[in-house]
């Protein structure tokens, strides 16, 4: 079983700065890949970025260039670096864990709001 607990959500202005991060435990192995999800209001849950076992990110292409995301395998936390932020990134952000048996994990998701 695997226990994903996101942090550092928050009400922040436009072009503002935050930083997720996303917590795991239980049955962690830094081989899979973890990512950042979102969901608007109204809207379908979204890739936001995810990051490999070693290292490799990728990104939605409306995130490009103003968020990061980064892995510290050590802690098993997940990280998501949002710089330049929008009003349009306003979302409940879900931290994600796959596992190589496609077996998915979900945290409980931490607002972010961004104030125009």
């Amino acid at each position: 079983q695997v226990q994903l607990v996101e942090s550092g959500g928050g009400l922040v202005q436009a072009g503002g700065s935050l930083r997720l991060s996303c917590a795991a435990s239980g049955s962690i192995f830094s081989i899979n890949t973890m990512g950042w999800y979102r969901q608007a209001p109204g809207k379908q849950r979204e890739l936001v970025a995810t990051v490999s076992g070693g290292g490799m990110s990728s990104y939605s292409d409306s995130v490009k260039g103003r968020i990061t995301i980064s892995r510290n395998n050590a802690k098993n936390t997940v990280y998501l670096q949002m710089n330049s932020l929008r009003p349009e990134d306003t979302a409940v952000y879900y931290c994600n864990y796959r596992t190589s048996r496609n077996n998915v994990y979900w945290g409980q998701g931490t607002q972010v709001t961004v104030s125009s």
